[in-house]
């Protein structure tokens, strides 16, 4: 797999029918290894070991409803309360992030009401913050790290 702009990592791997799996902590199963999963599961290392989120307030790969609609975002992190802190939309390195990314996570936080939003490829990281009174986000250079508020 490439080589992401994160720092590195250990993972669990195993192979099964053929195929390539990389273990989950968060779903605690193993999942193929797939250009999307390597970067989502990455970014999951980072925001736990970087960021000081703790494992048993992140949520991966589940599905909402947004206008009526079946979606399912990439990673969400919530504040102890139960509301959200952070929603991240993982693309594979391939992909380049681009207004029409923004504009789905945009939409899927119509529904979830985040505090901050991130985009990655793995290669490029975008953060922002959400202005609700002003409808739109500002870009940040960064998310802040964990904090209990």
């Amino acid at each position: 797999m490439q080589k992401l702009n994160f720092p590195t990592y250990s993972f669990r791997f195993k192979n099964s029918e053929n195929k390539t799996l990389i273990y989950d902590e968060i779903r605690k199963k193993f999942m193929v290894l797939q250009p999307e999963e390597w970067v989502r599961q990455h970014c999951v290392k980072y925001l736990m070991e970087e960021k000081g989120f703790p494992k048993s307030l992140i949520n991966v790969e589940k599905e909402l409803k947004v206008n009526n609609l079946r979606k399912r975002y990439d990673i969400v992190i919530f504040n102890p309360d139960g509301s959200i802190h952070l929603i991240v939309e993982c693309k594979s390195a391939k992909i380049n992030i681009d207004q029409t990314t923004f504009d789905q996570i945009a939409r899927y936080n119509l529904a979830l009401n985040a505090t901050y939003l991130m985009v990655t490829n793995g290669i490029n990281h975008y953060y922002c913050a959400m202005d609700f009174d002003a409808e739109r986000y500002q870009f940040l250079k960064d998310i802040p790290n964990y904090s209990l508020q």
